[in-house]
């Protein structure tokens, strides 16, 4: 699977390059007169740092390179802030939207506005449900969702009767919805044979991830504090997972899923309180998105269409959106390291403080 992600990186940078040569089939800009406007809106700075850290920057990047100009704002997790930026956008004439919807109420009402100028949409990361977008760039959630309970599975081993908490993320986010999917096609029957014991399954409202400790608190209590695995939606619900599990002397004891490969949650891992991560390569997420746009914003629809070659089913509008579809990587504590070759994260920010030795024993630091 690395090598797969490795391989995708590259290919996306090499064509992205290429966006920029005018010979390669894409319509040729205008000598002179303003350039073609990208509308994105990111949703927020508090479930995940990739958007200010990762997504912006990158984004930004592809867009100047191929001569577009990114309209880029952060919706900060404030549905009427979203739909302000959008109505702003859409006075601009922008030549295409992105947006990363923070409810499918919201995305439909942006996306409603945005056909009646004309304006093509693309979904970025998650799917507005009930929408119109043109197009969808994200990963395959269902199985990033199969890959943290095959790393929960892993991490029980063959202990019998274990007693599971899930602990999901938000139930107006379709990807949460195909989180969950992923990971019942893989734990389903365990529940039902009763190799496994579900203590019960809890959505927690707009990824918060203080609201998921006090959620998770509350059903360990009501189970008498017995817990035996943890599936967490991301690293910020599992971070909060294992901040109540500390307080209970049990952090490092009970297997913890996540995702995002995020800094803290690969400390996490290395230190032992959270048994896995997921990697979602958002470079290649955004480059693939950053692509499709520059297409469309070009009038290359064509070219837009050869790059969306996927499909993902909207079960609400019942059709099938174009779609580019990425994988993902499961990440334990011996797998950490493959991230800091690839330069995904840096080892001093890994490796500071307690965790010097856990990098040495990772080959990730120098004895």
């Amino acid at each position: 699977m690395r090598r797969r992600v490795m391989a995708s990186s590259a290919c996306l940078l090499f064509l992205l390059s290429a966006c920029g040569d005018a010979g390669q089939g894409s319509p040729t800009l205008p000598a002179r007169g303003p350039k073609p406007i990208v509308g994105v809106i990111l949703p927020d700075r508090t479930t995940s740092t990739r958007w200010e850290e990762q997504d912006r920057p990158l984004l930004t990047q592809a867009f100047n390179y191929a001569d577009i100009e990114p309209f880029m704002e952060n919706a900060e997790g404030d549905e009427a802030k979203f739909a302000q930026i959008a109505d702003e956008m859409i006075r601009r004439k922008v030549k295409v939207l992105m947006i990363t919807p923070l409810s499918a109420a919201g995305g439909l009402a942006v996306q409603k506005k945005a056909k009646a100028a004309g304006i093509p949409v693309i979904d970025y990361d998650r799917v507005t449900l009930g929408g119109q977008a043109e197009y969808h760039v994200g990963f395959d959630s269902v199985n990033v969702g199969q890959l943290q309970a095959d790393g929960l599975l892993s991490c029980l081993g063959d202990k019998a009767g274990a007693q599971i908490i899930e602990i999901e993320g938000a139930p107006t986010d379709h990807n949460a919805t195909l989180f969950t999917q992923g990971q019942k096609s893989r734990l389903s029957s365990k529940y039902d044979s009763g190799a496994l014991k579900l203590v019960k399954s809890q959505p927690v409202a707009d990824w918060n991830n203080e609201l998921g400790g006090q959620l998770f608190e509350q059903i360990l209590n009501e189970n008498g504090g017995k817990v035996d695995g943890v599936v967490a939606a991301n690293d910020g619900l599992a971070g909060a997972v294992i901040g109540v599990l500390k307080k209970k002397g049990l952090a490092g004891k009970v297997p913890v899923t996540g995702q995002d490969a995020t800094v803290d949650g690969l400390r996490a891992v290395l230190r032992g309180d959270q048994c896995i991560t997921v990697y979602k390569p958002v470079r290649d997420e955004a480059e693939a998105a950053a692509r499709l746009a520059i297409a469309v914003a070009r009038g290359d629809l064509e070219g837009a269409d050869d790059l969306a070659t996927g499909n993902l089913r909207d079960p609400v509008s019942r059709r099938d959106i174009k779609s580019v579809l990425l994988g993902a990587t499961l990440i334990k504590k011996d797998s950490v390291r493959t991230l800091v070759t690839e330069g995904i994260v840096k080892p001093q920010e890994l490796c500071a403080g307690d965790l010097a030795q856990a990098c040495v024993q990772q080959d990730i630091l120098g004895g």
